[in-house]
């Protein structure tokens, strides 16, 4: 896992339909803004699986994850590996191959085929006629946009980990929410003179602890069931975080994407950790907005982002999981 990483570097209150405080009300909340959205979207992510669970369960699960997270070589036995070609190929887009050679190792895996052909063909490349050869897909994509891809590619199986309890039914979202995080922090990063890529990587990994921190809940909780409660999700979702940024160290992610991670929305804290936070935050307000939690003309949107941001959250729209 660590070689191949290091190439990258070039009480229940859940209700899916209840609607967070505006962000006027906000400062009446410890975090503000950013904490209400994350408890919003804990809340929904929980939805009827929230349960109130007792202080001892809800303690017990933050101190695995902390006692993971100064450990964070058993947290990465939790995670599956990734599958070969991918390092293979992050090894040749390091040494500048050809686009020819590229193909070739690409036409190797089917599914990657399939993935870099429908790529190509997303929404989101908007191509003038349908691409249907590798070749034309990774003329469409670039470089940077097949780094993208394989980083993605490489995820996928990590978040969505096939397992029970809570955790099979919630992976999906958080995978979906990982994806539009990763977009949204790239396209904020060089606004903040932060790296794309860097900010890309950074958001599908950040969620890595939260799914960890689920699987041990699965092991505490009800069957299907996790603790309901804002407070406590917030608290999962920090701590997750700090697990996730560990995990990162541990797996020789660059010092720059784990200290993101780990200070996201710190004040002060460098670029990258800005674009991931910011990232994050509209990522998570499409998700809301997709589940029908809050609406487009909501307080946090139009108050709380301003009009490129506004735009990016249009975007993630385009983005299938």
């Amino acid at each position: 896992m660590k070689n191949w990483i290091s190439r990258l570097r070039g009480g229940a209150d859940n209700t899916a339909d209840t609607k967070p405080a505006p962000a006027a009300e906000a400062d009446e909340h410890p975090g503000g803004i950013p904490a209400e959205i994350e408890a919003a979207y804990y809340r929904w992510l929980t939805a009827s699986s929230g349960y109130e669970a007792s202080d001892a369960v809800q303690a017990a699960i933050l101190d695995q994850v902390r006692a993971l997270a100064r450990d964070p070589a058993s947290a990465a036995e939790l995670v599956p590996r990734v599958p070969e070609v991918i390092p293979q190929l992050l090894r040749s887009l390091q040494d500048e191959a050809s686009n020819a050679e590229l193909a070739r190792q690409v036409a190797q895996d089917v599914v990657l085929v399939a993935e870099v052909i429908r790529e190509a063909n997303s929404a989101y490349y908007r191509p003038m006629s349908p691409v249907k050869t590798v070749e034309a897909a990774l003329m469409m994509l670039g470089q940077n946009g097949l780094r993208m891809l394989l980083a993605r590619i490489a995820f996928r199986p990590i978040i969505k980990l096939q397992t029970t309890g809570f955790t099979r039914l919630a992976a999906p979202h958080v995978w979906a929410q990982s994806e539009k995080c990763a977009l949204a922090a790239s396209l904020m990063a060089p606004g903040l003179t932060a790296g794309p890529f860097e900010a890309y990587l950074s958001g599908l990994m950040q969620n890595l602890g939260l799914v960890v921190g689920f699987r041990l809940a699965d092991r505490l909780c009800e069957e299907n069931k996790v603790p309901g409660s804002s407070e406590f999700g917030v608290q999962l979702l920090a701590e997750g975080r700090l697990l996730s940024a560990a995990i990162a160290k541990h797996w020789d992610f660059p010092q720059e994407v784990a200290d993101a991670i780990a200070h996201a929305g710190d004040p002060g804290e460098e670029n990258l950790a800005q674009a991931l936070a910011l990232g994050d935050r509209i990522a998570k307000l499409r998700m809301l907005i997709d589940g029908h939690v809050i609406d487009e003309d909501d307080d946090f949107v139009t108050d709380g982002l301003d009009n490129f941001q506004r735009r990016c959250l249009g975007k993630l729209g385009t983005v299938e999981s």
